[in-house]
């Protein structure tokens, strides 16, 4: 037995023990931050590749935690995503005074995300909910220095709340409407009862404030350009990423006695998110608002791709948090760089960029371009995954609609690459030195967008796991 809890929560105990060594260094020496930077970056490296082996599937404390090799999947795409974002922000920690404190809330975070995902249970998701939600507040305002971050930090912690207590009593309905909170059981009691029905829509309320669907997106804009480019990269990616996996996860397996009436609802919030995602996006000057309602446009069409049959709609999820992972992490990569050296975010002060700064123009470029879904980009081959998967469901309507949004979404960003490359600039971005971490993240990034893209037996290895659950 205890072999076991040692082999299933392997990744777990792995994020516990980083703590804990990170926590005693923070206590009992006096490291500078670049050795404590590159000691991190080498136990998230370790974390990584702890999770390709040695995995098994299985369940402990009475199925409230359980593990299988999708799951495993799940949290090794995290851990990628977190050794890169640590990557990026070396630059930017090097000269903080709270170095420590920013990973050892980033791992709990994570450790909050693990949990999450490999929750049977509704009272574990929440636990694993609540801890990796709380630390990000501590996170966005990790600018202490500015009052934009402190805002940032504020708004997220009131919009989450508010997520969180939605959440909470649509939890306390389904139980007083069952009697149980366990995935496995809660399967079978699920009938479509008036009450049930009206807690699924507080539940699926609580999701979509975490995962910023309209019309529960009015937090993301605001807490994306006050948090530091690091905390933003991270909530855009990683924090929604984690949501994302457990509520396809949730809807195709403790709701799918109620799939007629949570996909309606799933087609308007889709369409939605994606025209207003797309409309906002053309309006925004300040990249990281950009990035935020780019990300918002992309979780429009994930929802797409979740209203198709469970084994494809779990697989075209997976695979695109993937491809974004590289995507998004590129571009704001190199707005990382840039805002940590020059302080400015502006779409416009891009324009020229190209003259001064190529390397970086062109990672900014691809990274552009597989969000957009420029083919021969994984991000292209995310979004057909997707618009495959709603497809199946033979409503060709909500693909239509999502087709045409996605020439809506080529303009502005391409509006972007053409400032980089062809517009004039008076005060152009100075030549940038890209420093060894930043520039190890880039390299990982744009081989991710590339590579995934053109491998296709990744897409299929995918669908192998969700077949065997």
């Amino acid at each position: 037995m205890l072999t076991d809890f040692f082999i299933l929560m392997k990744q777990e105990l792995v994020i516990t023990v980083i703590i804990f060594i990170l926590l005693l260094l923070k206590i009992g020496t006096d490291m500078s931050n670049e050795s404590f930077i590159n000691l991190t970056n080498g136990l998230l490296l370790l974390n990584l590749v702890a999770g390709f082996v040695g995995s098994q599937s299985g369940t402990l404390f009475d199925g409230m935690f359980l593990t299988n090799p999708l799951i495993v999947l799940e949290k090794n795409i995290l851990s990628l995503g977190t050794l890169i974002v640590s990557l990026q922000s070396a630059d930017w920690l090097k000269r903080h005074d709270h170095v420590s404190e920013f990973y050892i809330l980033l791992l709990c975070t994570l450790l909050g995300m693990f949990f999450m995902i490999s929750a049977g249970n509704l009272l574990m998701f929440y636990v694993g909910l609540e801890l990796s939600s709380i630390p990000m507040a501590a996170m966005a305002n990790f600018d202490l220095a500015k009052k934009k971050s402190s805002e940032a930090a504020m708004k997220f912690i009131i919009s989450s709340a508010f997520a969180s207590g939605l959440l909470l009593f649509g939890i306390s309905l389904v139980y007083g409407a069952t009697g149980t909170l366990s995935f496995s059981e809660l399967s079978l009691q699920i009938t479509g009862a008036p009450l049930q029905i009206f807690a699924f829509v507080l539940l699926l309320a609580g999701f979509a404030f975490k995962i910023s669907v309209v019309p529960f997106h009015l937090w993301t804009a605001d807490v994306y350009e006050g948090a530091p480019v690091a905390v933003t990269s991270w909530l855009s990616v990683i924090s929604k990423g984690s949501v994302l996996f457990v509520f396809v996860a949730v809807l195709n397996s403790v709701f799918r006695s109620l799939t007629d009436t949570w996909y309606n609802m799933l087609f308007v919030l889709s369409v939605l998110t994606i025209l207003i995602g797309n409309l906002f996006a053309i309006r925004q000057n300040n990249f990281k608002r950009f990035l935020a309602f780019s990300s918002i446009a992309q979780i429009g069409f994930i929802l797409v791709g979740i209203t198709g049959s469970p084994n494809y709609a779990i697989t075209s999820v997976v695979y695109f948090v993937l491809v974004y992972v590289f995507s998004n992490l590129a571009a704001f990569g190199v707005v990382a760089l840039v805002s940590a050296v020059t302080g400015r975010e502006q779409v416009s002060d891009y324009k020229g960029f190209y003259k001064t700064n190529p390397v970086l123009s062109w990672v900014l470029t691809i990274a552009l371009f597989s969000l957009a879904g420029v083919p021969p980009t994984a991000g292209f081959f995310g979004k057909f995954f997707l618009l495959l998967s709603g497809a199946g469901k033979g409503n060709y309507v909500l693909i239509v609609i999502a087709a045409l949004n996605m020439i809506i979404s080529f303009y502005y960003y391409l509006r972007i690459v053409k400032a980089i490359f062809m517009d004039a600039n008076e005060q152009p971005i100075e030549k940038l030195s890209i420093p060894a971490y930043p520039r190890l993240a880039m390299i990982i990034c744009v081989a991710g967008i590339i590579v995934t893209g053109l491998a296709g037996y990744l897409y299929d290895y995918i669908y192998a796991l969700t077949y065997r659950l």
